[in-house]
């Protein structure tokens, strides 16, 4: 017991400060794309044609991405020689309505709270099922990861549970495959009414890479009505626990 208590007092307090604190984010991280539109050559199409899954469009004669198609590879900022598209470290993406996931120059559309009769019901408790509909289970690993100890999604009152029945709302992940479509359906039936949809990642949000094929319903947006879209490919955990805070109110 005395050799326990002298590790537990070794190790310290390992959960991250956060809401009080930013998170600490790795170099390598990619968050929310930035571009310089001062320093974008008139015509040029370089960023567009270098993204892979149609992630860039051009509004109103102005370049952005659609956050829910992209899948931050990295390769439209590469194919960019003028530097006027970079992704930043912002892990803050998550937004609320679809159209807000449209990333440009402008400042971001970041996910606002609930009404405030289901903040009064779920702002301090949250209980989701998890619906894994065909992903690669990238998305729901970093999703696990909020249950560790540096992240303890359960302090926010946050939890997920094994039956819907007991859920307040569903947290799919993967494209909805064919083999999938019935059990994602039947599992939102089962979660008692008021109660919320969340897509995580880009393939619930919009089909990621498998956008298009016959064997997938590219996300959920056309199944169920979606309260939170959180984008990413994996979303990172702190992107995710950032979207879920603000859907409550707590940021």
């Amino acid at each position: 017991m005395l050799k326990i208590l002298r590790e537990r007092l070794r190790q310290g307090h390992r959960t991250a400060p956060y809401p009080q604190q930013d998170p600490v984010l790795p170099e390598r991280f990619r968050g929310r794309p930035r571009f310089d539109l001062e320093r974008c050559p008139p015509g040029c199409r370089a960023c567009l044609d270098g993204c892979p899954y149609g992630a860039l469009q051009v509004r109103d004669g102005r370049p952005c991405i659609d956050l829910g198609l992209c899948l931050f590879c990295g390769e439209c900022a590469a194919s960019c020689s003028a530097a006027a598209l970079m992704f930043t470290r912002d892990h803050r993406l998550a937004a609320r309505r679809r159209e807000d996931l449209l990333s440009g120059a402008d400042e971001p559309r970041l996910a606002q709270a609930l009404d405030a009769r289901m903040k009064k019901l779920f702002g301090r408790s949250l209980k989701l099922r998890q619906v894994s509909a065909g992903g690669c289970n990238a998305c729901e690993a970093d999703l696990n990861v909020l249950g560790t100890l540096v992240f303890d999604l359960g302090r926010f009152g946050i939890q997920f549970v094994a039956s819907p029945r007991h859920a307040d709302g569903i947290l799919v992940t993967g494209p909805v495959t064919e083999n999938m479509k019935g059990a994602l359906l039947d599992t939102y039936a089962a979660v008692p009414e008021p109660k919320l949809v969340i897509a995580s990642g880009a393939c619930a949000i919009g089909g990621g890479p498998f956008r298009g094929s016959p064997e997938a319903h590219d996300g959920i947006g056309d199944l169920l009505p979606v309260d939170l879209y959180i984008p990413g490919c994996p979303p990172h955990p702190w992107t995710a626990l950032d979207g879920l805070l603000r859907l409550l109110g707590r940021l």
